[in-house]
């Protein structure tokens, strides 16, 4: 498996397929050709039917101004749903173009060659290999982490961690309505200071917590600077569970990097084993591995045991299996903002069962992340993030 420092990637929203992916492969494509004087891009499958709401067309022309954009929703045979092929030009004639793919979670990839991403530094393939690992080392699993990432793992955790605290914050301090034409008018504010009468302090916990979630959704909706975690439309549910436990229960900034690092393991097999791609297996892939992540970083933070955190991390998958892409007008709104606070609240009940029923449980990570991608892979193509299925299309 490749390093758990590319799952977690800043950049701008709306969307990391559609935003960050496609700015970083137009990045690199004009350095590949830096005498053209044209570009050309065709955007096929997802990128073509939700490109306008996600924001693609603008995340290519911030690196190629002049750009001739082509939608192209109806070519089928894609090596994956969120490809694109890009064209360079000077004087009218072709330099060179390029087929490349954004797999997920702001990753490029071109059909038949290595990445630099790809490089891979785990050899263990799957969760199961990396416990028996452990086992075999009288290691826990945060051990192994920092055995294969090396020392510069906490630096690079701690910049990710800042990003996350600042695109929270940054959205608290922000009044206004979200660009898009829903009208929608940023909530976090509002949420985190109601309070219903005779308040339990449980019901305060998830309050609070599902507005640092809001927080930094709208935030990703704004189309601000967010951090994938695993992606741009699940970037608010593991941020807003660390930092409640880092301001509102006191958690040490090490304990917290230490949990970063718990959680990008978990995407880390996800992505290898399934994917983390809405458009390629709609938003289980991006909300469920989120709430897996987030219950495994809070298993860490807890000091469960790491059959525990397993548990914690299958149970938040398991019962995301399913989730379709639905984006409302193609924007990273309705139903998105809302499911990342669900899905914040559902890891910490995920991780509250794991400490109590891990002795009962049949169902391995591995298992459940099988299944997502199966499930994933037998979804219509409308549940996808094509817009075109489930509130998407009855949304008026």
């Amino acid at each position: 498996m490749r390093s758990i420092k590319s799952v977690y990637k800043i950049g701008q929203g709306p969307s990391s397929s559609h935003t960050v992916g496609p700015f970083r492969a137009a990045a690199w494509f004009k350095e590949q050709y830096p005498q053209a004087d044209a570009f050309e891009v065709t955007l096929y499958g997802s990128l073509a039917h939700t490109g306008d709401g996600h924001g693609t067309g603008k995340a290519i022309r911030r690196v190629l101004p002049e750009v001739k954009l082509i939608l192209d929703p109806k070519t089928t045979e894609l090596p994956h749903p969120n490809t694109m092929l890009f064209k360079a030009f000077r004087q009218g004639q072709l330099l060179g173009e390029k087929q490349i793919m954004s797999i997920g979670g702001g990753s490029i990839r071109w059909p038949g060659e290595i990445h630099a991403e790809d490089l891979e530094i785990y050899p263990q393939k799957n969760f199961g290999e990396m416990r028996y690992y452990c086992i075999q080392e009288c290691i826990s699993l945060l051990d192994m982490i920092y055995r294969y990432e090396g020392p510069g793992l906490k630096d690079h955790l701690a910049r990710i961690w800042a990003a996350m605290k600042e695109s929270l914050e940054r959205s608290l301090a922000s009044e206004g309505v979200l660009p898009g034409g829903l009208n929608i008018a940023r909530r976090a504010n509002d949420l985190l200071a109601m309070r219903c009468h005779n308040e339990s302090a449980d019901l305060t916990m998830n309050r609070t917590i599902a507005a640092y979630a809001y927080a930094v959704s709208e935030e990703n909706a704004a189309e601000g600077i967010v951090v994938t975690a695993p992606t741009c439309g699940a970037c608010g549910v593991l941020p807003a569970l660390l930092y409640y436990m880092q301001y509102d229960r006191g958690f040490a900034e090490e304990e917290i990097l230490d949990a970063l690092a718990m959680g990008g393991l978990i995407g880390n097999v996800i992505r290898t084993n399934a994917s983390i791609s809405g458009a390629e297996c709609g938003c289980q892939a991006e909300i469920g591995s989120a709430c897996s992540m987030a219950a495994a970083a809070l298993g860490c933070l807890y000091g469960l045991s790491d059959d525990k955190i397993e548990y914690a991390a299958e149970i938040a998958m398991e019962h995301s299996l399913g989730l379709t892409c639905d984006p409302v007008n193609g924007l990273v709104q309705i139903p998105c903002i809302e499911r990342n606070a669900v899905a914040a609240m559902r890891a910490l009940s995920s991780v509250n069962l794991s400490r109590f029923l891990e002795g009962t449980r049949k169902i391995s990570f591995d298992e459940v992340v099988a299944t997502m991608y199966q499930t994933g892979k037998d979804l219509n193509e409308k549940y996808r993030e094509t817009a075109h299925g489930g509130l998407a299309a009855l949304y008026q």
